[in-house]
C-alpha cells in the first residue's frame, strides 16, 4: 500500500516521503496515529504545495543535528555504577541509562538513536557510544563507567581533616561559649 508520511517515522522515512508499506501496518498503525495519509492525487497535490515548507524544516533539522553533534562530541559522560572488586558491574549500562544521563545534561535524545557497543556495558572502563542523528549523521560520545564506591571514596578523601585540626577547631569553638555563659548568669 502506498502512503505519504505526515511526519518523520523512524526506519521508514521523513515528512512528505511516499512509501510502500504493508496494508496492516498502514491501516493499524500509520493511519490511525495520523502519521501518514493514503497516496492519491489530492493528497499528492497537497504535499506538493507544502514542499517548500517541508524543505525548510529539513534544513533546520540538519543544522540542529550539526550543533547536537558538536555538543555530544565535546562531552565525556561519567556514569557511576555498583561494581565488584574485579570491575564487573552489578547490572549493566544500557541505552536507557545513557539517555537518562544525557537528559540530565539537557540533551534530548530518543533511546533508538543511541547505539551502545554490544547492546550493554557490563564492565568498568571507557567506551565509545554512537549516537545517530538526522540523515545518517552520527556522533561519537565518550563514556566512562566508574565504580560507585571508588568514586565516593575519592570524593570523601579530601573532605577528611587531620585529627589535630579537628581537636583544635573543637577547642576554639568551645572557648568562646564559656565566657558568654558566665555573662548571662
Amino acid at each position: 500500500m502506498k502512503v505519504i508520511l505526515n511526519q518523520d517515522v523512524f526506519n521508514l522515512g521523513e515528512e512528505g516521503d511516499v512509501c510502500e508499506v504493508a496494508r496492516g501496518y498502514a491501516r493499524n498503525y500509520l493511519l490511525p496515529r495520523n502519521m501518514a495519509v493514503v497516496f492519491n492525487t489530492a493528497n499528492q497535490a497537497y504535499f506538493e504545495s507544502r514542499k517548500a515548507f517541508i524543505e525548510q524544516k529539513k534544513e533546520e533539522k540538519r543544522k540542529a543535528a550539526m550543533s547536537m553533534k558538536e555538543r555530544i562530541e565535546d562531552i565525556t559522560l561519567k556514569i557511576p555504577m555498583s561494581a565488584g572488586d574485579s570491575g564487573k558491574l552489578f547490572g549493566s549500562v544500557t541505552t536507557a541509562t545513557v539517555m537518562n544521563a544525557l537528559h540530565k545534561l539537557g540533551i534530548e535524545l530518543d533511546k533508538k538513536q543511541i547505539d551502545v557497543p554490544s547492546h550493554t556495558i557490563k564492565m568498568v572502563g571507557s567506551y565509545t557510544v554512537t549516537v545517530k542523528l538526522y540523515e545518517g549523521e552520527t556522533a561519537e560520545l565518550k563514556l566512562t563507567v566508574v565504580d560507585e564506591r571508588k568514586k565516593q571514596e575519592a570524593e570523601s578523601a579530601p573532605a577528611r581533616k587531620p585529627a589535630e585540626a579537628v581537636t583544635a577547631e573543637a577547642e576554639a569553638s568551645a572557648a568562646p561559649e564559656e565566657p558568654q555563659a558566665k555573662q548571662e548568669e
